[in-house]
């Protein structure tokens, strides 16, 4: 079997992964040996990995001819599905940005430092931040600054302030920026009276003055940390240590409160009468205990109520949802409760993240990612066809290449949402009622079940792909 590399290694000069055969490997290149020996030797990953900051590994035989730049072939644990900061709601990535100030601080202690703070390093795994890349640490020496610094505060920092301060769907710049947001951008986008905390001043304002200043002489990321203006770069232990613990607390005292937008309080509203509520989920739950699957994705997730039944009956979940306040309140709950096979992220349905970085390769579309053995599309299909003018065939289509079975709610023109959205608009959808929808998804689906929800208009469906979309 050939293999198959893997998004942006191509970039780590220590080693590089790959996928064959399902599995994923991790090569480890001889110019990285001595820092592996001292991860290793140190007692650093033991530490790291009781503690489930960092995934597992074990060493393995070189899969084929292994060239003379090879040391170390390694197996880490292998992580679900490959999530991207962009998709990530505001808690999740301050958790992230807290675990990698952790790993600097836990590795200074075993005299090793992290030489990068991608935000990318970081996957959530059975409920929590972990650490995936294992060539990231490198031997520390003392008077070294943190090189990481820079990119700890273009990929962590600076969206975390602009979502806290400015408005939360200021996280998509990251989409557009894949090494982290420009200081200076965030800089010239933050409110005047964020400038009122110490930290965000030094940390952001003065370190983005210092990166225009010495543009091509060098990272000036210890100076804007200490807010002098010399151009010595040296940094103590201690002082080093000081500045994590510093940017500990300027993250620790970010916040941003979901509020009560229209769909996070969506089962609190007028949607279903109480008895239609636990009739939809007594159906739902009965569909997925007949399916049995090992991956369901809840597409329009909500706050999760329906990706929790997954979760009960035995799935790992993906919960989907475009507003910002769903996926917030999402993962407190995934938190709080302690689960550890739900994962809230943050989706546009009607426009995905795609393919993007060099030659399309670093960062991989949803759907090329992976796929779910059943896909949840409740109270969904009127958003995508009437609000975004999205045919039921192509809705269809798309469906059908996420998953082979698809359990999903038709909501009818009669359905006060659907009044709703068809208000302030003209009704050009001729062809959504059921009978379009049955034609339009008979094309790759056959039904297995179809039930009216009790006390509405609504039928749930559940369907068994038929057709391959291609």
């Amino acid at each position: 079997m050939s293999d198959r590399a893997m998004g942006a290694s191509f970039r780590d000069p220590s080693g590089f992964i790959y996928e064959r055969d399902g599995q994923i490997y991790r090569e480890v290149k001889r110019s990285y040996a001595a820092d592996y020996d001292q991860l290793m030797s140190s007692g650093l990953y033991e530490v790291l990995t009781s503690k489930q900051l960092l995934v597992s590994h074990e060493e393995v035989e070189p899969v084929g001819a292994a060239d003379a730049d090879h040391y170390k072939t390694l197996r880490p644990e292998q992580v679900p599905f490959i999530s991207y900061p962009y998709e990530w709601c505001f808690s999740e990535l301050r958790d992230a940005a807290l675990l990698t100030l952790r790993l600097q601080k836990l590795a200074l202690a075993h005299d090793m430092t992290l030489k990068d703070a991608s935000a990318y390093n970081i996957q959530f795994l059975n409920g929590r931040p972990v650490m995936i890349d294992t060539l990231s640490f490198a031997r520390y020496e003392e008077g070294m600054a943190w090189v990481g610094y820079r990119q700890f505060c273009q990929h962590f920092l600076a969206p975390l302030a602009l979502m806290s301060r400015r408005d939360v769907r200021l996280l998509d710049l990251l989409r557009l920026h894949l090494d982290g947001v420009p200081l200076d951008l965030a800089v010239s986008m933050l409110p005047m009276k964020t400038w009122l905390s110490r930290g965000l001043f030094m940390h952001l304002r003065v370190h983005a003055r210092y990166q225009r200043n010495y543009e091509g002489k060098g990272d000036p990321a210890a100076e804007s940390s200490k807010g002098s203006g010399s151009q010595a770069q040296v940094l103590s232990r201690a002082a080093l240590g000081n500045l994590v613990e510093d940017l500990r607390g300027v993250v620790r005292n970010l916040d941003w409160k979901p509020a009560g937008t229209e769909w996070a309080e969506y089962y609190c509203g007028d949607s279903y009468e109480e008895d239609s509520l636990a009739h939809k989920q007594e159906l739902v739950r009965a569909n997925l205990e007949r399916l049995q699957p090992g991956v369901v994705w809840d597409l329009g997730a909500n706050t999760g109520v329906y990706s929790r039944i997954a979760a009960e009956v035995g799935a790992q979940v993906l919960s989907f949802d475009v507003d910002p306040a769903c996926v917030e309140r999402n993962y407190r709950n995934v938190r709080k409760e302690k689960l550890q096979t739900l994962l809230p992220l943050r989706l546009d349905l009607v426009n995905p993240s795609p393919s993007q970085g060099w030659a399309h390769e670093e960062r991989s579309s949803l759907a090329a990612r992976a796929n779910a053995d059943c896909v949840l599309a409740l109270a969904l299909i009127h958003h995508i066809a009437i609000s975004n003018n999205v045919p039921l065939g192509k809705i269809a289509e798309y469906f059908a290449r996420l998953a082979k079975n698809l359990v999903i709610e038709f909501v009818p023109k009669s359905d006060a949402k659907v009044k709703t959205l068809l208000a302030t608009r003209e009704d050009v959808f001729p062809r959504y009622t059921r009978e379009g929808f049955d034609a339009a998804f008979g094309v790759y689906y056959k039904t297995l079940e179809a039930v009216p929800i009790r006390g509405s208009e609504r039928v749930l469906y559940l369907l068994e792909r038929v057709a391959d979309p291609g």
